[in-house]
């Protein structure tokens, strides 16, 4: 994408546009107006007597609304403009926008305003794959109104578009023929609703969302004032931290979504324009990254992901019981069945992940009555990783699509399908366990042996869980090491091969302490060196490996979220430094995409390109991305509970001065956290 592309959301609600607003999309060009994975709108174009409009400002003052001040034509022959025009755009459960245009002339004038409009209704599969549509586009008018729809069989969508001022209202778009007094304005509202369709003419939407849930702009904005007051407040004497920060908390709101049909609280959407939807994985993983922030957030997605938990061996949507989604779609791909996603379980992770996620929270809050809520699917979720996630027998967990002709190849969080290989590039065979795997599924039966036996009073399975574990990292210390490299092996393949690609897998280890005390020094040299680190992180796959592509998506981006990580598990083994090299390089970075960090940017040295690369295909804002930040925090002031208390253990690089985090929520009531260079050398004196 862009860079000038212009976003404004509330959860999978979203907007995109160009500089001045308006919206014309094209192959692989994700702009438009859209909602519940469907594009509704994907032309929007506005003319003044005939003339494109050209941008003077761009203000977005809340994450879902945004203001355009524009003239005619091109803005280099305006000395004294006669006439322009404001836009002020909105989404708040739909999309509004209210458009200006204002005469500075003496005299009055007469105008012809246009806006073209037009929808394709693609999906967002669609969007990425062009892919023929199977039903029909219609538009009709119908009392002062423009209706864009689509159909097929009984599945039908439509979007309906009106306007507060008189128009004329063809099928492809909208005229008004205005006259402006000297230093006049004219003014009117533009409603723009995206409908899915029941055969009786209601809105299903609509129907599925519950009165709570129903959003409006000053909904919104009461809703992100408290948001904000809610959280700890940071200060930092390197302002990139600062703004990151404050970036992050506001895009954390902005992705918060009701799944239709669920009454519960929201969690986030993965992220835009490609994952406005919900998964697995990301709201796990960002619950975790969020928990000394915001931690309600960690209850909402245990309680959603734990209603969809798969109950049944199904084949198309790669369904074993006890195992946690993958993702959940709208639209017609899924209501056709022509993908598994409403819901898919295609991913290896996010079950043992599940566990982790459960323990942790109660860590930090000491809930221990949501620990006990949810034990039916915590045990289920374990049950899983020896059941079906050991797909040979052999204690590992592996996967391999049940699903051949639509499922994931790949499921684990580098699902993309040549993300795993050898270092010559060769893809291994099904089915496969990659390293990550076997650290999740060794840290959540270790964590749930803490739950069994502190709330659940079953401490024999408590100590059969521990047992294993420890089997489990005897096992994976001895099977995945490869020993003339002295790292971990990426996977095993189906013929029990170590993928022997060096890549940042190894670093999540860390964070689960499956890695040996004694390997992981050479763990941390590998991720600080020059093969994965970049300047600004590690990469996803190291330089000089068979399929290393400093743009490829999974083989050799960086991925704040997965640097964040890192970052935390070698703190974890008392890598202190190398923990803070990372954290300043990804808020470094963060400086050159304005505090919003994409999901992933390119894998190019530093000293090469002097700035992060964008990765053009990148989701931003991305939940995963958005959290990063908070968790690189907690690292660097080395937050920990232990029992009541919060351990505050600062470990700085230089450059970021003193931070700090006043009322840090948790099972200790609200607390603060400071850390500065110059105390930390004043300890070290010390000692």
């Amino acid at each position: 994408m862009k860079t000038d592309v212009v976003r404004i959301l509330d959860g999978n609600i979203f907007v995109l546009s160009d500089g001045s607003g308006d919206i014309e999309a094209a192959p692989h060009v994700p702009t438009g107006y859209f909602s519940s994975d469907t594009r509704f709108l994907s032309l929007w174009r506005l003319t003044i007597n005939g003339e494109r409009v050209s941008t003077l400002a761009m203000d977005d003052p809340s994450y879902f609304e945004a203001r355009f001040f524009l003239v005619p034509g091109a803005p280099t022959h305006y000395v004294d403009a006669k006439v322009s025009v404001i836009r002020e755009r909105a989404v708040a459960g739909g999309f509004e926008e209210r458009l200006t245009v204002l005469n500075h002339s003496g005299e009055p004038a007469v105008f012809t305003v246009r806006v073209d409009a037009g929808s394709d209704f693609s999906s967002v599969y669609m969007v990425r794959q062009e892919r023929t549509q199977a039903g029909r586009v219609y538009q009709r008018v119908e009392n002062g109104r423009l209706h864009l729809g689509y159909v097929r069989e009984k599945f039908r969508l439509e979007t309906a578009i009106s306007t507060t001022e008189p128009a004329q209202v063809d099928e492809e778009g909208l005229t008004y023929h205005i006259r402006i007094e000297p230093h006049g304005q004219w003014t009117t509202m533009l409603h723009v609703r995206g409908l899915v369709l029941h055969p009786d003419g209601q809105d299903l939407r609509e129907q599925l969302t519950p009165p709570r849930q129903q959003r409006d702009a000053a909904r919104l904005q009461h809703d992100l004032r408290q948001w904000l007051d809610k959280a700890p407040q940071l200060s930092c004497d390197w302002k990139p931290l600062e703004r990151t920060y404050q970036r992050s908390l506001v895009d954390l709101a902005a992705l918060r979504f009701s799944p239709l049909a669920l009454p519960t609280e929201p969690l986030p959407a993965a992220g835009l324009p490609w994952n406005a939807t919900l998964t697995g994985r990301d709201p796990i993983l960002t619950s975790l990254q969020v928990l000394p922030f915001t931690p309600d957030m960690a209850v909402n997605t245990l309680r959603i992901l734990g209603i969809d938990q798969g109950s049944v061996l199904d084949d198309f949507r790669d369904e074993e019981p006890g195992k946690i989604l993958s993702e959940f779609r709208y639209g017609e791909l899924t209501a056709f069945e022509e993908i598994p996603t409403s819901p898919y379980f295609g991913a290896a992770d996010n079950t043992p992940l599940y566990v982790i996620l459960l323990d942790e929270y109660e860590r930090w809050t000491g809930d221990a009555a949501v620990v006990r809520e949810f034990e039916d699917e915590a045990r289920a979720a374990l049950h899983w990783i020896d059941e079906y996630g050991d797909i040979m027998g052999d204690g590992y967990v592996w996967y391999q699509r049940r699903n051949e002709r639509t499922g994931l190849e790949n499921q684990c969080w580098k699902d993309s399908p040549t993300a795993i290989s050898f270092r010559d590039g060769r893809l291994p065979s099904l089915p496969r366990a990659t390293c990550e795997l076997q650290g999740y599924a060794y840290d959540a039966k270790i964590r749930g042996a803490r739950l069994a036996r502190e709330f659940w009073h079953d401490p024999a399975y408590a100590d059969r869980l521990e047992r294993e574990a420890a089997d489990l990292k005897e096992r994976f210390n001895r099977d995945f090491w490869i020993a003339d490299g002295e790292y971990y092996a990426l996977a095993l393949d189906g013929d029990g091969r170590q993928v022997d690609a060096l890549s940042s897998n190894i670093g999540h280890l860390l964070w689960s302490g499956i890695v040996d005390e004694s390997r992981a020094p050479k763990i941390a040299q590998h991720l600080l060196g020059p093969q994965l680190f970049s300047g600004w992180g590690v990469r996803t796959l190291a330089q000089g490996e068979g399929r290393y592509n400093p743009l490829g998506y999974h083989v050799g981006t960086v991925w704040p979220f997965d640097n964040a990580f890192i970052a935390w598990g070698l703190r974890r083994y008392g890598f202190h430094q190398e923990a803070g090299q990372i954290a300043e390089g990804i808020i470094d970075a963060s400086r050159h995409f304005q505090g919003r960090l994409p999901d992933a940017f390119g894998g190019y040295d530093r000293e090469l390109t002097r700035h992060p690369v964008p990765e053009p295909a990148a989701n931003s804002p991305q939940a995963l991305a958005t959290a990063a930040p908070l968790l690189l925090i907690r690292t660097l002031l080395g937050l920990e509970p232990y029992g009541d208390d919060l351990v505050v253990s600062p470990a700085l690089p230089e450059r970021f001065g003193r931070i700090e985090l006043l009322d840090i929520p948790g099972r200790w009531g609200r607390v603060d956290a400071i850390g500065s260079v110059t105390s930390q050398e004043a300890n070290a004196a010390d000692r």
